[in-house]
């Protein structure tokens, strides 16, 4: 008979494997998620884990490794992913971890799905209409913000006109932390990988994005952090001072790439330096504490 602690053990495992990657790949979402519920943090954790993984096997690292056939690549992870909460263990701690928390936090198989078809748009299509856009940042990242809404409220009772209003606010969050990142990254994903996600800019070789796109690119997801806001005070302190925090990082690395002329944006990463995102992160984690003291009083 073995010992339940053998199941424990692997399941502790699994969750610092999730972990981990996060730290490796988003020291951002690493700070933000440390302002989170220890079971929260874990299961965002496993969350991104999973996303992370197949992110990475359509943006080059595959490649790199000469795998041969990354779209078989991809459904075979799809498949693996979307069934993981069916069983209690898996020898890949990655997917161990994440169906734990997908059975915990009862995922919608949808969001799954979308993910993964917006992940294969990156095979094969470079350029976006609007509405190839706006599908593409559904998968990629909205559904993202309302798997996380999931966690957040697993254990949460709210009604349906809040449920409606953080809905909203999660699908604005992850819209505006795609958008962040296509602009972040506009130079690696135009050089490197050929593509040119914003609908109607096309930054051939020697192109430079101009002032004007890049100023309703950051107008664009301004209304969008401004969107999620208001639905983040629904949210259970704690929960709130993470998300809050994330927020906050990205909105800061918005300022600072509209303070970076849109000519430099197309040769160089604009980074939000290690020592800020430690004070917003800490200024985020302070507003939470008072807050959650104000209301015991």
């Amino acid at each position: 008979m073995s010992s339940p602690r053998f199941l424990r053990r692997y399941d502790a495992m699994s969750r610092d494997a999730a972990a981990a990657v996060m730290k490796r790949y988003s020291t951002s979402f690493s700070m933000a998620t440390k302002l989170l519920p220890r079971k929260t943090r874990d299961d965002i954790r496993n969350l991104y884990a999973v996303v992370r993984i197949a992110d990475e096997m359509v943006d080059g690292t595959a490649r790199q490794a000469d795998v041969s056939d990354i779209a078989e690549l991809l459904d075979a992870y799809e498949h693996a992913v979307l069934t993981a909460p069916e069983k209690r263990f898996h020898s890949d701690p990655i997917l161990h971890a994440y169906a734990e928390t997908a059975r915990r936090c009862h995922f919608d198989p949808g969001h799954i799905t979308a993910f993964f078809s917006s992940m294969r748009r990156d095979l094969e299509q470079t350029t976006y209409t609007q509405h190839d856009f706006d599908d593409y940042v559904y998968g990629s990242a909205e559904v993202i913000g309302l798997l996380c809404l999931s966690v957040f409220t697993a254990d949460m009772t709210v009604s349906e006109a809040e449920h409606d209003q953080l809905t909203e606010g999660a699908r604005s969050l992850g819209a505006a932390f795609q958008k962040v990142n296509f602009l972040r990254d506009i130079a690696v994903d135009s050089r490197l990988l050929g593509r040119s996600y914003f609908p109607g800019i096309d930054l051939a070789p020697g192109q430079p994005l101009d002032e004007t796109a890049k100023d309703a690119i950051v107008a664009d997801i301004r209304a969008d952090l401004a969107a999620a806001r208001a639905p983040m005070q629904l949210l259970p302190h704690r929960v709130r001072a993470g998300v809050c925090a994330a927020a906050d990082l990205f909105e800061e690395l918005t300022n600072m790439i509209n303070a970076t002329p849109a000519q430099t944006l197309s040769t160089t990463r604009v980074r939000v330096p290690r020592h800020r995102k430690l004070i917003l992160t800490a200024r985020a984690a302070r507003h939470a504490l008072s807050h959650e003291e104000g209301s015991h009083r």
